[in-house]
């Protein structure tokens, strides 16, 4: 594996500081930042704190040795374009394991932000060697973990597997004053529970979509987040991007986690709210901006998003500041 800050500066991070625990690397992009908050647990393996507020569409890296990565998904939605040119994409609770000594096209946040953790083992002989001596008191290898998920090298997904998103949301409460102590035995933990994870019991469906079906769907939603006051029924979109119906409302809610009236539905409200604190427009003026012609049927909406009818929104808000 690439030395950590190395590896972090050609994925775009500069280090902002350090001290004898952890790292703290920081992404400035036009569209959006991140911070990733690095921790060297164990030789060979280090624990990433992923924010990221941002689209990124980053170019992977590809590690100079063999690599195992397990990402968990917090908050927002990951998407990774395969070796096959598909896109696969990850969702809150769900796990990622996968080898970074190939290099994947691009990785976005479709949702402009993500929160999760990123666990890298290194598999290089140099490193392999002290690290499995240290697991082997726990009966834990990574070579078998990596063969038991990764035995065709294709990414592995776990959906809703209880146990290991019970630990990983322990990862995220962890004490600062102890935290490398108890990543330690958490990390021991997941490897124990991931090695004995019955494979034929486990959910691995996982949906994968074509990159020509991904970028119509990137055009549809920009067509109608940019045009909030007109409205598309989804047979004219369809037709208009050359998509069967189906495969419209499939791959859109596999690239953002919701069916896309509903996503329209939460954008509307959400353009509804920063305009009804950055600027003096009426409720009317508002509503009609993001579509709606009956400003009775928008404050039920966004108050049904938001708790409060607009006017209470801007009264409350604006007194807070």
């Amino acid at each position: 594996m690439l030395e950590i800050n190395q590896f972090m500066l050609k994925q775009g991070m500069n280090k902002i500081c350090e001290d004898r625990v952890c790292a703290v690397y920081e992404m400035q992009q036009d569209r959006g930042n991140g911070t990733i908050i690095c921790y060297q647990v164990f030789p060979g393996i280090s624990v990433m704190y992923n924010n990221f507020h941002a689209i990124v569409n980053s170019k992977r890296i590809e590690s100079e040795n063999n690599c195992l990565s397990i990402h968990h998904c917090k908050e927002g939605r990951i998407e990774s374009e395969t070796i096959n040119g598909e896109y696969l994409y990850l969702e809150p609770g769900d796990v990622l394991i996968e080898k970074l000594d190939s290099e994947y096209s691009t990785c976005n946040f479709p949702l402009s932000h993500f929160h999760g953790i990123t666990i890298n083992i290194s598999l290089s002989e140099n490193v392999e060697g002290r690290l499995n001596e240290l697991l082997g008191y726990f009966n834990i290898n990574t070579m078998e973990i990596k063969k038991l998920f990764l035995s065709d090298n294709t990414p592995f997904v776990l959906h809703e597997e209880a146990m290991i998103n019970h630990i990983f949301g322990e990862l995220y409460m962890l004490p600062d004053k102890v935290k490398k102590e108890y990543l330690q035995i958490k990390i021991i933990e997941l490897f124990i529970l991931l090695k004995s994870i019955d494979l034929t019991q486990v959910n691995k469906t996982q949906q994968y979509f074509y990159k020509s079906q991904v970028e119509k769907i990137k055009e549809i939603k920009s067509l109608i987040t940019d045009n909030l006051d007109k409205h598309y029924t989804m047979t004219e979109l369809a037709k208009m991007y050359d998509l069967s119906l189906s495969a419209l409302k499939k791959c859109f809610k596999g690239v953002y986690g919701e069916a896309i009236y509903s996503y329209l539905s939460s954008y509307k409200m959400n353009v509804a709210a920063s305009l009804l604190l950055k600027t003096d427009e009426s409720v009317t003026a508002i509503a009609g901006k993001v579509g709606y012609t009956n400003v009775s049927k928008f404050s039920e909406v966004f108050k049904k998003n938001y708790g409060k009818s607009p006017m209470e929104y801007r009264k409350i808000n604006i007194q807070t500041e």
